[in-house]
C-alpha cells in the first residue's frame, strides 16, 4: 500500500489515516532532505579544510596538519550554525507575524 492509499481503495481510507499517511510521508521527506544536507556539509567542509591544510598529502599528517585540520572543521561547523540560526531566526519571525 502506498503512502496515499490506491485508488481503486480510497473510499475505505479514513481521512484520518489519509492525514497520518501523508504526515508519516512528510516526515520521512524531511529526513531525508536533513541527512542529505548534513552529508553534503560534511563533504564541503572535508573538500575545503584537506586543501587549505594538507599541502603535501602523503601516508600520513603531520602535527600542523592535524591542528589545521580540526580548527578548520570546527570554524566551518561553527559558521554553519551561526547562518542556521540565524535562518531559523528569521523563519520563526516571519510565521510570528500576522
Amino acid at each position: 500500500m502506498s503512502f496515499f492509499g490506491s485508488s481503486a481503495g480510497a473510499s475505505s481510507v479514513s481521512p484520518e489515516d489519509m492525514q497520518r499517511n501523508k504526515e508519516a510521508f512528510m516526515s520521512s521527506v524531511r529526513n531525508e532532505m536533513a541527512l542529505a544536507n548534513a552529508q553534503q556539509l560534511i563533504n564541503k567542509c572535508n573538500e575545503k579544510c584537506f586543501q587549505k591544510c594538507v599541502t603535501k598529502p602523503g601516508t600520513s599528517l603531520s602535527g600542523s596538519e592535524e591542528t589545521c585540520l580540526s580548527r578548520c572543521i570546527d570554524r566551518y561547523l561553527e559558521a554553519f550554525n551561526v547562518v542556521s540560526r540565524a535562518y531559523t531566526d528569521r523563519l520563526k519571525e516571519r510565521q510570528e507575524r500576522p
